[in-house]
């Protein structure tokens, strides 16, 4: 009976610690931006061995997309570039679908004005991603954050 008890929490502490388990950063140039010029940004997720995420294009109706958004005040923001999924099949699905797994990295680019004011940039990120293993999905969950450049 102590092994069955020990072997649940151990499946609950496990099951919600790979649920959080894929984490995210990133920065903006070298942590420097120059007025009236772009600079190349990028968000990095790190997914565990054992897991991978639903990539933004996950081929299933059913998947959550990854999704990852990036804003500023007095500056321009491009689009995040998403790079392509893995195509797997999995246990749970009657068709392959397309995955993140191990290190990706989602590039944007941050352009600030010849007027701007302030001496740092600030852009917020949100990353919204469903992790899984190869026989259950955990429930999608948001992480955000923000990344600071010096502007000269």
């Amino acid at each position: 009976m102590k092994k069955i008890i020990l072997g649940a929490i151990f499946s609950l502490i496990f099951g919600a610690a790979a649920a959080g388990a894929q984490t995210i950063s990133g920065s903006i140039g070298n942590g420097t931006a120059g007025k009236g010029k772009a600079t190349r940004g990028r968000v990095e997720m790190n997914i565990p061995g054992g897991l991978h995420v639903n990539s933004n294009r996950p081929n299933s109706k059913y998947a959550v997309a990854t999704v990852v958004r990036v804003s500023a005040s007095g500056v321009r923001v491009s689009g995040v570039t998403y790079p392509g999924g893995k195509s797997r099949k999995f246990t749970f699905s009657e068709t392959p679908i397309s995955v993140y797994e191990g290190r990706v990295s989602f590039p944007f680019t941050v352009t600030v004005p010849a007027n701007f004011s302030g001496s740092t940039l600030r852009v917020s990120v949100s990353v919204r991603s469903q992790a899984c293993t190869d026989e259950v999905c955990y429930a999608p969950k948001t992480q955000t954050l923000t990344l600071t450049a010096k502007v000269r």
